[in-house]
Parts: structure tokens; C-alpha cells; sequence
């Protein structure tokens, strides 16, 4: 947990674009409200292997959204099943479901089609939001911590110096 935290903390004071930041954190949504073997979810890692995205926060954001899931199925239950029984989509949910592909990606299931559809209705506002935030706390908080005394002298350390020439950057 300590791990994770440091590497958040890692990410959002690195040299990335918030705007990498937040789409990953958006697409490890959508993949972590998936089931994790699904062609959807492997759609997913090639989108997110193909665009210039921080790793670390698709991989972390997929871990925290995967454990959240399983807290927001009573969620996703009642919007999946309304969505899977609009009269007028049963003859594609039919069809789609006798097609191998769409059997694998288990969208029958109302608990994934929920989750699939909460996570594309919430994709946009969370990267938006996210861009928003990590700018902000860059500019104010980042800026206040860097300009303490504390941090000022850390910087100033022998240790940090030999710690920034081997992880080839400044934190």
C-alpha cells in the first residue's frame, strides 16, 4: 500500500502531461469495470500500449477501479439490466450474444454491461476533472512544498544528488 502511494505520489510530481496522467487513469477505469480476460479489456491495453499514456498510472488506476468493481456491482446490476431489457435492443443483444466474440465479452451479463456502461458515461468527466486537478495541485501545492525549508534542504543533500544522477531525474 506504501508502494502504491510513493508511486502516485511519483507520478504526479514527474515531468509527465496531466493530460497522460488522466487518460490513464480514464482508460483503467473502463478496464477495470470490465472483466480482466475479455476482448474489450485487451482492446483496452492495445489503445493504451499505442498512445503516449503514463503506465503507472493505468496500471495502479486498474487495480484500485478492478477492487472497486466488486463495491459497485449493486450499482451496476439495475443499469445493466435496464439497458438489457430496452425492448427495442433485443434483437441485437440476441444477436450479438450468438456471435463467439460478443459471447466472450459477456455483455448478457448485467453486471458487465453496467460496468461497461457507467465507465464510458464517466470516462470523459474523470479525465477532464483529473487534467484539472493534477494541474492545480502542480501549480499550488507542488509549488508551496518545493518552496520549504525542509524541501529546500533535502535538495541540497549530498544523498539527493547521487539519488536524482542515478534515477536520472529530479523528483
Amino acid at each position: 500500500m506504501i508502494k502504491a502511494i510513493a508511486k502516485l505520489i511519483k507520478v504526479l510530481n514527474s515531468e509527465s502531461e496531466p493530460g497522460q496522467i488522466s487518460l490513464a487513469v480514464g482508460f483503467s477505469m473502463v478496464a477495470g469495470f470490465l472483466p480482466f480476460f475479455s476482448p474489450a479489456t485487451i482492446v483496452i491495453f492495445l489503445i493504451v500500449f499505442l498512445l503516449r499514456v503514463n503506465m503507472t498510472a493505468f496500471f495502479l488506476g486498474t487495480a484500485l477501479f478492478s477492487g472497486a468493481a466488486y463495491l459497485l456491482d449493486t450499482l451496476f446490476h439495475p443499469v445493466g439490466l435496464a439497458i438489457l431489457s430496452i425492448g427495442a435492443l433485443q434483437e441485437i443483444w440476441t444477436s450479438m450474444y450468438n456471435m463467439t466474440i460478443w459471447r466472450l465479452q459477456k455483455f448478457n451479463n448485467s453486471i458487465v454491461m453496467g460496468g461497461f456502461a457507467v465507465s464510458l458515461l464517466f470516462f470523459m468527466p474523470l479525465v477532464l476533472l483529473l487534467n484539472l486537478a493534477i494541474r492545480r495541485y502542480r501549480d499550488t501545492i507542488l509549488a508551496w512544498i518545493r518552496k520549504t525549508k525542509l524541501a529546500q534542504m533535502v535538495k541540497a543533500s549530498k544523498i539527493y544528488g547521487i539519488y536524482t544522477t542515478l534515477s536520472g531525474g529530479e523528483v
